[in-house]
């Protein structure tokens, strides 16, 4: 994603658990929307459901593989929580929740929490997915995704939504939206609400609820 930053023109670049993987300027090229490579001592590594490293280009789960300065070791009060939470699911290793590609190059391209998970009627969607297929609209700029009761569905999807600058609102433009993300991650039968956010300074009460 490009940004305007005081008139210059910058690319984004995306930085996982302050800063395990980070794009650091200047030390390697960027891949704007990539992590690139971890900062110097730490070992992340993906693997798959098993737990098995996966070497080369792959996709699967992201993990840490030892120890790092910084790491937290507990969690007040309730070490066994920490414990189940971190360290339960693939035994001797670090695991952070997100799921995670690399490609030929050994850049890391982080896809999502992997336990933010919709199920809507017996479709088990992921929000990061929506998130994903909502800003590949070309009038999308932002969009971020949580899940809610359905009395039928079991869940229901609901999508804040900034648009790109300058582009109106519309029921057209809802209906485009919706089936992108139906097009790309999901059955055309499940729910689908979204919430249009008026673009403005970062302020958590400017959304303004439209028509579902």
């Amino acid at each position: 994603m490009s940004l305007d930053i005081h008139g210059n023109p910058c690319e984004s670049l995306a930085v996982w658990v302050n800063p395990l993987i980070q794009a650091l300027g200047g030390a390697w090229p960027q891949k704007p929307g990539s992590a690139t490579f971890p900062f110097f001592g730490i070992q992340p590594v993906i693997v798959d459901e098993k737990g098995v490293e996966i070497e080369g280009e792959c996709s699967g789960y992201l993990c840490v593989k030892s120890s790092w300065p910084g790491a937290f070791r507990t969690l007040y009060g309730d070490h066994e929580r920490y414990e189940t939470t971190y360290f339960s699911a693939f035994p001797g290793y670090y695991f952070s929740g997100d799921g995670c590609s690399r490609d030929k190059d050994g850049y890391h391209w982080l896809t999502g929490r992997v336990d933010d998970v919709i199920n809507v009627s017996g479709h088990r969607i992921g929000t990061a997915e929506v998130e994903s297929a909502l800003v590949s609209h070309p009038q999308c700029a932002e969009a971020a995704v949580v899940g809610v009761e359905h009395e039928v569905k079991g869940q229901g999807i609901y999508a804040f939504v900034t648009l790109v600058e300058g582009v109106p609102y519309s029921d057209d433009l809802r209906k485009s939206l919706i089936m992108t993300v139906r097009k790309q991650v999901m059955a055309q039968e499940a729910t689908c609400l979204l919430y249009y956010i008026e673009p403005k300074p970062y302020d958590p009460l400017s959304v303004e609820i439209l028509h579902a």
